[in-house]
């Protein structure tokens, strides 16, 4: 239970605080949902490939890159010379065209002809990509070899408008989307093993892998699953599973675990953002916070010479400091009992910004009385 130093700005919330404290309490108590195994791993070996490629996007409206855009003549001027069109560097005017990088991911599991989604992004100084298409661009992996080609119309969820003065800009107009605008021209080898598989878990934890462990044993027999450590676990497919591979793997992603959550707060100071796990605990400690706030103002004067006398108009400032502490600060003593979230439903009883909370969680961490991770992005 909090208690409360500033009895008049306290008295009033008192009584909320403590039934938000109860519920909190009961709150914490309840386990954690229940999740399917396949949710929170996936088999190693089995993963996405990043693939990219330098491509030219066509048919913008005078929105593409300008002249001062080397690369994009250039490119242009390589392109028309393979179709037999021989021109300079000179005779190329690159408004309506774009040169952009191609994104993509290859899943685990393509065959040739599948259709993937890519990304297009100008690296010029186009205005936007609105309107325009991408020619047939290579998609090639990390070790040079090409695994797609993309072409197609774009699709930009933004727009960039405006006249000599004035304009107005939504979104990215510079980046685009084509679904599916990607075939796979070569196939990936990934073959599952018919006996074992090591399965990896999204957020590694001892409690989970131990967990996971158990629950396949219960399911499959003692020594089908075995913890390497803390993100690894390897599986080995009972002697009498007669339905193959790919059942068992699906039968063992459907057991449901309740994984465990690490004791974590998120800050994001840019956007004023606070998430936290409910499991966070803190320590006895005395919170103080008071709002401080200094204005500083200038104004300018002219002062002028008496007549006929050798002084000069000048400008002089004057400048005028004004410090409001406004209202008193804040004082509470949190008990270990407490979470951090009793913490937060009490600062925002009294009217505390997200940034005066993000502040205080921070000191909180610094003294060494927040037994969680603090991330801060």
């Amino acid at each position: 239970m909090f208690n409360l130093m500033k009895s008049k700005a306290f008295g009033t919330i008192f009584i909320s605080i403590f039934l938000l404290l109860i519920s909190s309490t009961l709150t914490a108590a309840v386990n954690d949902p229940q999740v399917e195994i396949g949710n929170i791993t996936r088999i190693k070996g089995q993963r996405v490939n990043q693939l990219i490629g330098y491509g030219i996007v066509v048919g913008l409206n005078g929105s593409g890159d300008s002249n001062r855009s080397q690369a994009t003549v250039q490119s242009v001027a390589n392109m028309l010379q393979n179709f037999g069109v021989n021109v300079t560097d000179n005779q190329v005017a690159s408004q309506n065209i774009a040169a952009v990088m191609v994104t993509a991911e290859l899943p685990p599991v393509a065959h040739n002809g599948d259709p993937i989604d890519i990304t297009v992004s100008s690296i010029g100084d186009a205005d936007s990509l609105q309107g325009g298409t991408l020619l047939l661009t290579p998609l090639q992996a990390p070790n040079g070899e090409v695994y797609a080609s993309a072409q197609g119309p774009l699709s930009v969820g933004g727009y960039s408008v405006g006249g000599s003065s004035n304009s107005e800009q939504q979104n990215h107009p510079t980046v685009g989307r084509i679904p599916g605008g990607a075939l796979v021209e070569k196939e990936i080898n990934s073959s599952l093993d018919k006996n074992q598989l090591t399965y990896v878990l999204a957020n590694p934890n001892f409690k989970t892998a131990s967990q996971i462990t158990t629950t396949i044993n219960n399911n499959f027999g003692q020594g089908t699953a075995r913890a390497l450590n803390d993100s690894t676990i390897q599986i080995s497919k009972p002697a009498n599973f007669n339905q193959g591979m790919v059942n068992f793997i699906a039968q063992v992603n459907s057991l449901k675990v309740t994984p465990a959550v690490e004791a974590r707060v998120v800050i994001d100071e840019k956007t004023g953002t606070v998430v936290f796990s409910h499991n966070v605990q803190i320590s006895t400690v005395a919170v103080a916070h008071g709002n401080l706030s200094v204005s500083i103002s200038t104004q300018e004067n002219v002062s002028q010479p008496p007549p006929l006398s050798p002084g000069e108009t000048t400008v002089t400032e004057d400048v005028k400091i004004k410090v409001d502490e406004g209202q008193q600060g804040n004082m509470m003593v949190v008990s270990q009992e407490n979470t951090i979230e009793d913490l937060v439903t009490a600062l925002n009883a009294i009217g505390a910004t997200p940034r005066d909370i993000i502040s205080i969680i921070q000191k909180i961490d610094a003294a060494g009385a927040l037994h969680a991770e603090l991330i801060i992005q």
